[in-house]
């Protein structure tokens, strides 16, 4: 198959599934190796990158999808109902972003690191797709153990879990030395 076809056949695939398809199974879908496929994959994702086009491929952690640009999103609106926006409150992201880092994780390990109940935060996030059930804890209870879907990568602007920033370990001995002072200053003010 020569590399018109092949991009023309992974472009009709994607169209067609709507949500993003692994390079392998791309690969196995048009007879070539998935270094092949790849290759085709970013030319056709520089393509679209570099014309006036109204989508683009976006690789979503070793799968591919074909995404509306974001700039472009105020004309969608005018024709589609405009889509709810997912507003993520301070106690919502501070869950996300523990979850993001420790994945898979319980609620249980979740509500330890944040010392208070988290069930509304999980749910909302649940809710808005940006995690999931990934497995249960083999422990007493089988606790539902929690991580990012593809959603979250797209929601953030990453390819991948590997993207996330890294955390600054003097910054983080701060922030717990600030919440040891609050803790400790709202255990006076109980007293």
């Amino acid at each position: 198959m020569d590399r018109r076809k092949a991009e023309a056949a992974i472009e009709a695939i994607l169209f067609a599934m709507g949500d993003s398809v692994e390079t392998a199974r791309l690969a196995a879908a048009i007879d070539q190796d998935v270094e092949t496929t790849e290759k085709l994959l970013r030319h056709m994702a520089d393509q679209y990158r570099t014309q006036e086009r109204g989508i683009e491929l976006t690789e979503l952690d070793g799968a591919w999808q074909l995404c509306t640009k974001k700039e472009l999103y105020e004309y969608l609106i005018r024709v589609a109902k405009q889509p709810r926006k997912v507003v993520l409150t301070d106690v919502v992201m501070e869950t996300l972003s523990i979850i993001a880092y420790k994945q898979p994780v319980t609620k249980m390990e979740i509500e330890k690191i944040r010392g208070v109940k988290s069930d509304h935060a999980v749910n909302r996030l649940v809710e808005y797709n940006l995690i999931r059930e990934v497995g249960r804890l083999d422990a007493p209870g089988r606790p539902i153990l929690f991580g990012t879907t593809e959603d979250f990568l797209r929601h953030f602007g990453m390819r991948s879990l590997e993207d996330l920033p890294e955390i600054d370990v003097v910054q983080m001995e701060d922030f717990k030395a600030e919440a040891e002072e609050e803790a400790g200053a709202e255990a006076k003010v109980d007293v």
